[in-house]
């Protein structure tokens, strides 16, 4: 019996695995029971009763789980050649259960039914297309750049704490639900991760604990970009696993923002999604647009480029070649490069309003 029950847990993994292959077919069953129905329920009672909690939970635990894993690794390490079964299974058991988790908790909503779909948005969209939306994003963003600062030469400084930052957020997603109701935001669980040195020496401006549900900001970052890295988060919180989609909604709620800090966030970070799109395709055409932008705007980004430069390491991108990887196992065929796609879902969704 003994050795049965440990083979459990291992099949019960494979078993997973067969389950969300077949259940990626059914995108609509996803969004209808579970995007829809258990994990607002399950979503809505982790933020209740974590949201109040003013430091992370999940960052504790994911410490807890790391010290103990490394204690049994440290403890056990002179058996390993002779149990090195025993080992195997107890690694795949151990994964088995947190592969199970991740999925009830949080990671079922990579199956749900896409954004592009769901909001009737095109996918194709044509470099000439890219080039027009990007002219009319640099207008946007150097009119709100100068109602900020009121010089184009001035980068934007936020003046506001990072905890009333993620008080203002709410406001940007309740204008947000009343032109689409499956983006309202309820119940905050927005917190300053515990790991922000880690998280900046990895590349990582914030994250979703999907055991938790509580959005993880790096208290690092430099603050014009900040707001907009908040609603990204947010949008994972609501039910959303792509990057690009997270990116698309954190727009969306930055922009419906009455603040002006909030607005130039989004308008920046996107802009600056566009110029590298741009770049990659045409240099000239990158400079062309480039001389457009407020040289305030364009110490935002020094100032970000400043920042990252000083935590780059081989760690960064070890830990990017591993998420891209993640990522890769979890629908997001382009990896990494998905956080740019929602450039994508921008210039179709722009293609016949204004911002």
């Amino acid at each position: 019996m003994v050795f049965k029950r440990n083979y459990l847990l291992p099949i019960f993994l494979v078993l997973q695995i067969v389950f969300l292959n077949v259940l990626s077919f059914f995108p609509e069953w996803v969004e209808r029971w579970y995007s829809n129905g258990w994990y607002v329920v399950i979503s809505k009672l982790s933020r209740t009763v974590l949201g109040r909690i003013p430091f992370s939970v999940g960052d504790i635990l994911y410490g807890i789980v790391i010290v103990y894993l490394l204690l049994q690794v440290w403890k056990t390490r002179k058996l390993w050649k002779k149990n090195w079964k025993d080992f195997v299974l107890k690694t795949l058991s151990f994964v088995s259960v947190a592969y199970f988790l991740f999925h009830l908790l949080w990671a079922l909503n990579y199956y749900r039914v896409p954004l592009f779909e769901k909001m009737n948005i095109q996918r194709e969209y044509s470099d000439e297309d890219l080039v027009a939306f990007t002219e009319k994003l640099i207008a946007q963003t150097n009119e709100v750049q100068f109602q900020i600062t009121k010089n184009k030469n001035t980068k934007v400084t936020v003046p506001y704490s990072q905890e009333s930052i993620f008080e203002k957020t709410q406001n940007g997603y309740n204008h947000l639900a009343k032109e689409y109701s499956f983006f309202a935001y309820e119940i905050p669980s927005r917190k300053k991760s515990l790991l922000s040195l880690p998280l900046t020496y990895m590349g990582f401006g914030g994250y979703l604990n999907p055991f938790t549900n509580e959005a993880q900001v790096n208290s690092k970052l430099p603050m014009y970009g900040f707001p907009n890295v908040v609603c990204h988060e947010m949008a994972h919180q609501i039910g959303y696993g792509s990057e690009s989609e997270c990116n698309f909604i954190g727009f969306l709620a930055c922009i419906k923002n009455d603040d002006l800090y909030f607005q130039y966030s989004a308008y920046a970070n996107a802009l600056r999604y566009c110029m590298n799109n741009i770049g990659m395709k045409s240099q000239k055409e990158f400079e062309r647009l480039k001389k457009q932008i407020n040289i305030g705007i364009l110490a935002n980004y020094e100032e970000s480029d400043a920042f990252w430069k000083q935590y780059d390491t081989f760690i960064d991108k070890g830990f990017h070649a591993f998420y891209d990887q993640f990522l890769k196992m979890n629908r997001q065929k382009d990896g990494l490069e998905s956080y740019s796609k929602y450039v994508d879902l921008l210039v179709n969704y722009y293609r016949d309003r204004a911002f």
